[in-house]
């Protein structure tokens, strides 16, 4: 019975004993506050902070939003005329004027032969033109005063754009404001309209080798140099005339009616 009060006694002594030593160093914490002006809230700064759960995520960083398109844009880009030599190379010649805008010294007649051509003739019948070459191909006619000519689309054109500019871009099929953004990047564009910016009323079609072809001879192209709220601005290489005025919702609708074509780079 000693013994066991003994122990009793022994662990008391000990628990007392550590009770004080605590006490003390709360009190010689708290005294060191006083004296040098420390409040707790340092004491408890200069503690180890606690690692983050780890439920909690680094915020993704936010894409960085484009700039607003402007309200007007006008390119000064090179005029080139069509007139005499061309008469049909339209085409040809408004790529002329995107090459040299993009830095590369090559005339238009230079380019003729470069162009990719669909030499099939023309057999007319007692209606009109019965079959005759693709434009989809290449060339179709005489781009001279020589003979007959037509003209060329969007993609045999672009493998001559891409040999000069390997960025060129074929924005066939897309939307205008695609066109408007190329310009708003400082960029003009070969579009494919009509010789008096309207909405064909005539159309005509011939069998081709790859099928039926509905187009108009009134087909036209220009380069598209700048936009503002009412009108677009061209650069035609018919009328040898340099940021030409026309009014936006026409060009749109004659641009769309025209197979929405258009060469650019980027």
């Amino acid at each position: 019975m000693v013994h066991v009060w003994n122990v009793t006694k022994y662990s008391f002594t000990l628990l007392l004993i550590a009770g004080l030593l605590f006490s003390s160093g709360v009190f010689s914490v708290l005294l060191y506050a006083k004296i040098s002006g420390k409040d707790l809230e340092w004491f408890a700064q200069s503690a180890p902070l606690a690692p983050l759960p780890a439920t909690i995520a680094t915020p993704a960083p936010q894409p960085t939003l484009p700039p607003p398109k402007p309200q007007s844009v006008l390119i000064d880009a090179p005029l080139v005329r069509q007139l005499p030599e061309l008469p049909s190379g339209c085409e040809v010649t408004s790529l002329t004027m995107l090459l040299q805008f993009a830095g590369v010294n090559k005339g238009k007649m230079e380019l003729v032969p470069e162009m990719k051509k669909d030499p099939t003739p023309i057999v007319w019948s007692a209606t009109g033109i019965q079959s005759w070459g693709n434009p989809n191909v290449g060339f179709v006619g005489e781009i001279t005063a020589k003979g007959k000519g037509f003209g060329i689309f969007h993609g045999p054109l672009m493998e001559l754009l891409k040999h000069y500019v390997p960025s060129a871009i074929d924005l066939t099929g897309g939307s205008f404001e695609a066109l408007e953004q190329q310009l708003a990047a400082g960029i003009p564009s070969v579009v494919w309209t009509t010789i008096d910016y309207a909405v064909p009323s005539q159309w005509v079609e011939w069998e081709t080798k790859q099928g039926k072809v509905v187009t108009t001879f009134m087909e036209h192209a220009v380069l598209l140099v700048g936009y503002d709220d009412t009108n677009v601005y061209v650069n035609d290489p018919l009328s040898g005339k340099k940021s030409t005025p026309i009014n936006k919702a026409a060009f749109i609708q004659v641009w769309e009616a025209m197979g929405k074509q258009a060469l650019s780079y980027q």
